[in-house]
């Protein structure tokens, strides 16, 4: 596949291969994009914002609506393509798409929610015989980069919203996975004027570098790792910025808890697309009242997972993104027992393959769960009643989501207040996820919100128009 600049698909003479990481097979190529690139893309979104902002918003919201509509005619193809790429579980890739779908739809309706208001200048000193009023425009041009993980849905995320506030778009996708983004770039180009949408492939160190140094950026939309996200808001001088994290997302247990759905949850959570995810259950805190039979209960359930092939609908956990990812998990593993964690159940390495595993006896100090172990892990740490799972809950430098298992609603409500993050789930996983909820965590875990209306209010400006009525 080639870039996407100005309406036109460009190739380079260096090429990236993409690897499907379920059998290490070339997919396909992509262009290394250059410095030069970049700034050519740049330049496309810079001078096509004028003309897009001449949009109207029925206009806009009709565009997205058929692109919409045109993901949903190819819908399929698009799953087994993130499949191939991620090695993302069939069954969750048509799950990517159907939410990407939705992303579109609703930014399509939201682009005709974007209101201001009128300022009573009368209650200053000095306002009386004044009308005042605020108008949303666009920040300008949008530079967006997104992970492996979601290469649509995250993409979408941080498009549609932009295009719906009328912004023109740079896209930096990942150069291990960028084909579905591309593929979705067609779809928005033929709807939409020649540079609105950008997309440019090549390393971070080259692409990144250009869109948050460059002075005709205005935001910067950011999802990937806290030291890239660092780097980003210590250069991005004057431009906007949402920074989608880490996280290491805590599920409590407590001693009234329904143990079958916190053993669901945990599932779910933990091995979501081999835990490979932001909102991933990274630590189990269980009321040791009831940690015997929440074991074994999280034992039986995760020995019925199947591993396999990510394009056939039987199979719950394919492999990581590649061997070094499953080679880092696997070292975390290790060193997790070297401190003193049990072994429960898996932890062996096959090449990309990690199997789901659980430790027991886990500390809150060690580095499985202090860092943000990207793979199918559930470390258990045992607790004391609810006061001391929301103060490990809390022992991190995280702060993305978080959930809690209780029938109590008094410990459910102090763990909303008291728990430190950006969502607290009741009775639900922490990668529980609509695409219109404001999403975007705290601490470590970033700054900003995304969700469609949030992204939209965050991707405008305000301007302020007064009318002297004497």
């Amino acid at each position: 596949m080639q870039m996407l600049i100005n309406g036109e698909f460009i190739d380079s003479k260096e090429k990236i291969d993409v690897i499907n990481p379920f059998n290490n097979e070339i997919i396909d190529h992509v262009p290394a994009g250059t410095p030069e690139d970049a700034k050519t893309a740049i330049d496309s979104a810079y001078y096509a914002k004028n003309e897009f902002q001449d949009f109207s918003a029925r206009k806009v919201s009709e565009s997205l609506a058929r692109c919409a509509e045109d993901l949903f005619d190819y819908l399929e193809e698009f799953a087994t393509l993130i499949a191939m790429e991620t090695g993302k579980p069939i069954n969750a890739a048509l799950d990517e798409v159907k939410r990407s779908i939705d992303t579109i739809k609703l930014s399509s309706e939201e682009s005709k929610r974007i209101y201001g208001e009128t300022v009573p200048l009368d209650a200053g000193i000095g306002g009386k015989g004044f009308m005042a009023f605020t108008l949303k425009i666009p920040l300008g041009v949008v530079g967006a980069i997104t992970p492996f993980n979601y290469p649509l849905n995250l993409a979408v995320h941080k498009i549609a919203p932009a295009l719906a506030a009328k912004n023109t778009v740079v896209l930096k996708p990942s150069v291990l996975a960028p084909l579905t983004a591309l593929k979705m770039a067609e779809i928005i180009n033929s709807h939409f004027p020649d540079g609105v949408l950008n997309v440019v492939t090549g390393r971070g160190s080259i692409i990144g570098n250009e869109l948050v140094n460059s002075e005709k950026i205005d935001k910067i939309s950011f999802t990937g790792s806290v030291e890239t996200g660092r780097m980003i808001s210590q250069k991005a001088i004057m431009k906007k910025i949402t920074l989608e994290l880490g996280g290491n997302d805590p599920l409590i247990v407590l001693g009234d808890a329904d143990l079958k759905k916190a053993v669901e949850g945990t599932i779910r959570g933990s091995y979501l697309y081999t835990g490979q995810v932001c909102i991933a259950v990274k630590r189990l805190i269980v009321d040791e009242e009831v940690a015997e039979d929440f074991v074994q209960m999280l034992i039986k359930e995760t020995k019925k997972l199947r591993i396999g092939d990510p394009l056939s609908t039987k199979t719950d956990v394919g492999p990581l993104i590649n061997e070094n990812a499953a080679i880092v998990v696997e070292r975390i593993v290790s060193n997790a027992l070297d401190e003193g964690a049990e072994l429960l159940q898996g932890g062996k390495r096959n090449g990309n393959f990690f199997e789901p595993t659980v430790l027991d006896q886990v500390k809150s100090g060690m580095k499985v769960v202090q860092d943000e172990t990207f793979g199918p892990i559930s470390p258990i740490i045992r607790v004391k009643g609810v006061e001391e799972a929301i103060k490990v809950a809390n022992d991190t430098r995280y702060g993305l989501q978080a959930s809690i298992f209780t029938e109590n609603i008094h410990h459910a409500l102090k763990a909303v207040g008291e728990i430190e993050a950006g969502s607290v789930m009741v009775n639900k996983q922490s990668t529980f996820r609509t695409d219109n909820m404001p999403f975007g965590g705290f601490k470590m875990s970033g700054m900003g919100k995304e969700g469609v209306k949030y992204a939209v209010d965050d991707m405008t400006r305000t301007k302020l128009a007064i009318l002297n009525t004497r």
